[in-house]
């Protein structure tokens, strides 16, 4: 049985600008996918928690407060302290703003990708729609 794509997007950290979040949220919302929002200053623990009760596909994460190289393992951990792989089990991506010297290092901990501002939104959706596999449609 095939099943909609289920994106969490989650604020992890203090960070407190969610426009960007919820724009994201939205354009996923109208091209099909079921959204999950978190709101914001989210704990590693409460983003995976949420990601396990609600059976995501895809996990994308908002940061903006340049704590990414802090909170990106900590979410990874906690995933995988619930028996979550990501990538695997859940694609995980970042927006926000990331230096570019920082997308390699964000990959190496298993980010599936990152996208700045500016990216077109076909862009998000499209690599959605082909990371989270054949078990789900959009």
């Amino acid at each position: 049985m095939e099943k909609k794509i289920r994106v969490l997007i989650a604020k992890p950290g203090l960070d407190g600008h969610d426009r960007g979040a919820k724009v994201i949220a939205r354009a996923l919302r109208d091209a099909g996918f079921e959204v999950i929002y978190t709101g914001i200053r989210r704990t590693p623990e409460e983003i995976a928690e949420t990601a396990l009760q609600e059976d995501v596909d895809v996990i994308g994460l908002s940061i903006l407060s340049g704590a990414h190289l802090e909170l990106i393992p900590l979410i990874m951990d906690e995933l995988r302290k619930r028996g979550i792989e990501p990538n695997r089990d859940i694609v995980v991506l970042v927006g926000g703003i990331i230096p570019p010297e920082d997308i390699p290092k964000l990959k190496e901990m298993g980010v599936a990708e990152v996208f700045i501002p500016g990216t077109p939104m076909y862009e998000i959706i499209d690599f959605i729609k082909r990371s989270a596999g054949e078990k789900v449609i959009a």
